[in-house]
């Protein structure tokens, strides 16, 4: 007869198997009904989406567009035409999102219209370069004005580092503890750069009010006529949105999809291109062309004129909260491909696992979390982005090219939105634009390195996902994980009450 439960919790039972022929006591897991809530509405949804689009840099230095275009006129035409742009894009997510209703971002996409190769090559890179990565580039700038506000001499890497893990710690155990807390922050801290970016709109309105208008009357005067230029202006400016897909990497933990999915990228992406077009032209009114083009920290000197220095000290304090909610958002939604890649099969399965209490997917954070540790490491991960950055843009167009494929292999399936073709056709050349400029621009044989990274997961994907040579190798390590974590397997089941 088995022995009764160690314990029993939210559907999970630790039963130990009895003893047959001499082998040793085994523990297993029992796991019923275990899955990720529905916790996410239209509030924190939104939240998701501006949050991780407005990071640092539409504070620190958003002088790309204007010093690419040369007129005040075109750079805000620019920046309006880049959320037009980015619209598209979610509008044509929204579709795939309420067509899938699965998380994990493109993944499952690729997965549904191109197959397991393809859906695999994106996981691969996303999870072991893209995720981690970001997060480690946004907390070494939120580490970097944390030490502004203390007194160092000259600028020592192992106190930004320090400070920075910190971050990435304290964001792990939020997100970890409960998914409505790290909603909780993510709204919170989203409230927060909002705040600040109002007042640099309202104090540019103030300002223009007093009829400092002499910047903005410049209009188109002294726009280029290259459309290399124009077109390197719209690189700046669509980098500056990119975020507006992060909520498709969690569909599964959104009330009613069908509904907030577009509603939620919509709103998003409309609100961030309000508030980028209106803080420019803030700036543009108090600093001027000049000013704007020669500033390394706009909204601190913005605050400074308009605000006075003693009130300006507040700026720094916002960029705090502006990072520290991006880099929430950041691993908010991208340990969800990792969640989901390993459900199916393709990475190891109890980094799939879901706390049995807490209903969090603790190993796939604790997992992401050590990758972006490790990244503090060298001296610079910067050049890291920026090697991978055509590699997020072609993911982006394979997506909408899988959207496309799915409009005839899954044509009879229902679509609570079916966006116009046209929408996500513009969006797949920008996209395939991007790609190939980075690389036009300024060829380097680091971005060969880059690609053969990509196509180098093949080197695993054969052997352990293919062939699955490794089958029954990580029993133990599963157990362990299982034991210690109190995780168990969490199927995907369509559920949308």
């Amino acid at each position: 007869m088995d022995n009764p439960a160690l314990s029993q919790e939210d559907g999970t039972e630790l039963r130990k198997r009895p003893v047959n022929n001499g082998e040793a006591p085994h523990v297993e897991v029992e796991t019923k009904g275990i899955k990720l809530q529905r916790n996410l509405g239209l509030i924190s949804g939104t939240s998701i989406i501006v949050g991780t689009i407005i990071g640092s840099g539409i504070f620190i230095s958003p002088k790309g567009v204007l010093q690419e275009t040369g007129s005040v006129g075109l750079s805000l035409v620019v920046w309006a035409a880049g959320g037009m742009l980015s619209l598209m894009g979610a509008l044509s997510y929204a579709e795939l999102g309420t067509l899938i209703t699965k998380s994990g971002g493109e993944y499952p996409y690729m997965m549904a219209a191109m197959g397991r190769v393809v859906a695999y090559l994106f996981a691969w890179t996303k999870i072991i370069v893209l995720t981690p990565s970001s997060m480690a580039i946004i907390c070494l700038t939120f580490a970097e004005y944390v030490m502004s506000l203390m007194e160092f001499c000259g600028e020592p890497q192992i106190p930004k580092k320090m400070i920075a893990a910190l971050a990435m710690i304290t964001l792990a155990i939020v997100n970890s503890w409960d998914t409505k807390l790290a909603a909780s922050v993510q709204v919170f801290f989203t409230g927060a750069k909002l705040i600040a970016l109002v007042i640099i709109v309202i104090g540019g309105l103030v300002w223009l009010g007093k009829g400092e208008v002499e910047t903005l009357q410049k209009g188109f005067e002294g726009s280029t006529n290259s459309p290399s230029g124009v077109a390197l202006a719209f690189y700046d400016a669509l980098w500056a949105y990119d975020g507006w897909n992060n909520l498709n990497y969690i569909t599964e933990e959104l009330k009613n999809p069908y509904v907030n999915l577009p509603r939620a990228n919509v709103l998003g992406v409309l609100l961030v291109t309000v508030i980028y077009v209106l803080a420019n032209i803030s700036y543009l009114a108090v600093l001027g062309t000049e000013g704007l083009l020669n500033s390394s920290a706009v909204a601190l000197e913005w605050g400074e004129i308009v605000l006075g220095k003693r009130v300006a000290v507040i700026m720094p304090l916002f960029v705090m909260c502006s990072t520290f909610g991006a880099a929430n958002g950041s691993l908010f939604a991208g340990v969800r491909t990792l969640y989901v890649a390993a459900r199916e099969n393709q990475f190891p399965e109890v980094l799939s696992y879901v706390n049995a209490r807490r209903l969090t997917p603790i190993p796939c954070i604790i997992f992401t979390t050590v990758l972006a540790l490790l990244m503090l490491i060298p001296g610079d991960i910067g050049s890291l982005i920026d090697f991978f950055s055509f590699a997020a843009w072609m993911f982006y167009a394979l997506a909408i090219v899988s959207l496309i494929i799915l409009r005839f292999t899954m044509k009879n399936e229902h679509r609570p939105i079916k966006v116009f073709i046209l929408f996500p056709i513009i969006f797949l050349l920008c996209s395939l634009y991007l790609v190939v400029a980075p690389i036009i621009q300024d060829p380097r044989v680091e971005f060969l390195y880059a690609f053969l990274f990509i196509v180098g997961g093949l080197v695993f994907y054969v052997p352990l996902v293919h062939f699955r040579i490794h089958k029954g190798c990580f029993d133990p390590v599963t157990l362990f994980v299982q034991l210690f974590m109190e995780v168990g397997p969490s199927p995907y089941v369509p559920d949308f009450e």
